[in-house]
């Protein structure tokens, strides 16, 4: 089965992040990195394909990092998922799978379909509210 990998949900958690601060602010690279206990290095890696695909845009300098390049109620996951992953498909391609019957053909495509209608119908801000919801409930001691 298809399994989004850790660059996918980490681009994802970054958008969040970057969704929950100010629209004109930049976020500096080590706070992001900070804030989601990643590597500087592989932070920058996702977010150079984020940039490259038009969903962040980057600064440099002392107020330098980066923001969305547009409201977070413009952006849907399966958008942004689909820039680190390509497309969303459990089976991969269909044309030369030769192990898939027409049945079960028809089931794989219902499922892909299920699947891109529901990342396509779901927003950023959707996200970035329900984080901001659970602010200040992760107690430790």
């Amino acid at each position: 089965m298809y399994k989004i990998s850790t660059r996918g949900q980490y681009a994802l958690l970054i958008m969040e992040e970057l969704a929950m601060s100010a629209p004109d602010k930049y976020i500096p690279l080590k706070t992001l990195s900070h804030r989601r206990n990643l590597s500087v290095k592989y932070l920058e890696q996702i977010l150079i394909h984020l940039s490259k695909a038009g969903l962040v845009t980057g600064s440099r300098g002392i107020s330098g990092g980066y923001k969305l390049t547009k409201p977070a109620s413009n952006y849907t996951i399966g958008e942004i998922l689909r820039v680190m992953e390509g497309e969303l498909c459990p089976l991969g391609t269909f044309e030369n799978n030769t192990i898939v019957s027409e049945g079960s053909r028809f089931f794989w495509k219902n499922f892909e379909a299920a699947i891109n209608q529901y990342v396509d119908s779901v927003h950023l801000d959707y996200l970035a509210e329900k984080d901001r919801e659970y602010v200040g409930y992760d107690y430790c001691i």
